[in-house]
């Protein structure tokens, strides 16, 4: 009888071991594995911030560039900075073919996307060169080492573009 319990025994802690190595296996692939649908192609630029590959509207995640509209001051005198981010962003994809990658939607059903040209990051290219700051957390290091350069829009005095926007609901 005591052999049978033995056995039992080590079939059980067989078979966890197992259980555990393929979670564990499970686990890392899920993690490892790039996530969401890949979108790749030539792109327009629709603002400093937003994208087009195709007929798929794209939002670049992490960042928030100034409206198409929106001004801002250098040297003491008003400049087009919406339309500078875009003019950025454009020079960033123009001659590239752009691999993005989303991870849902945002409430305008434009897909979030973190995308890729020539290997740059294009997202953290946009905060890094100043034409774009941090959404969320994900850009702050970028967006700290353009502040301490007086890159792009910190060069001058801007409202963030979710102040701007709150500001002017009808000039959007």
């Amino acid at each position: 009888m005591r052999g049978r319990y033995r056995s039992r025994r080590s079939s059980w802690s067989g078979l966890s071991s197992l259980f555990i190595a393929l979670a564990l296996a499970a686990a890392a692939w899920s993690f490892l594995k790039p996530s969401g649908r890949l979108l790749e192609g030539r792109a327009h630029a629709t603002d400093g911030d937003t994208i087009r590959i195709g007929e798929n509207r794209l939002r670049l995640m992490g960042i928030d560039a100034p409206e198409l509209r929106q001004t801002c001051t250098r040297d003491g005198r008003p400049y087009a900075c919406g339309e500078t981010a875009r003019e950025v962003l454009i020079g960033m994809i123009q001659r590239e073919q752009v691999e993005c990658r989303s991870s849902g939607r945002d409430r305008y059903k434009r897909l979030l996307v973190r995308c890729t040209a020539d290997g740059r990051d294009i997202n953290a290219a946009m905060v890094e060169e100043g034409w774009a700051v941090s959404y969320g957390r994900d850009y702050e290091t970028e967006e700290a080492r353009a502040r301490r350069r007086s890159a792009g829009l910190w060069a001058g005095e801007f409202d963030r573009p979710q102040d701007w926007r709150r500001q002017n609901t009808r000039a959007n």
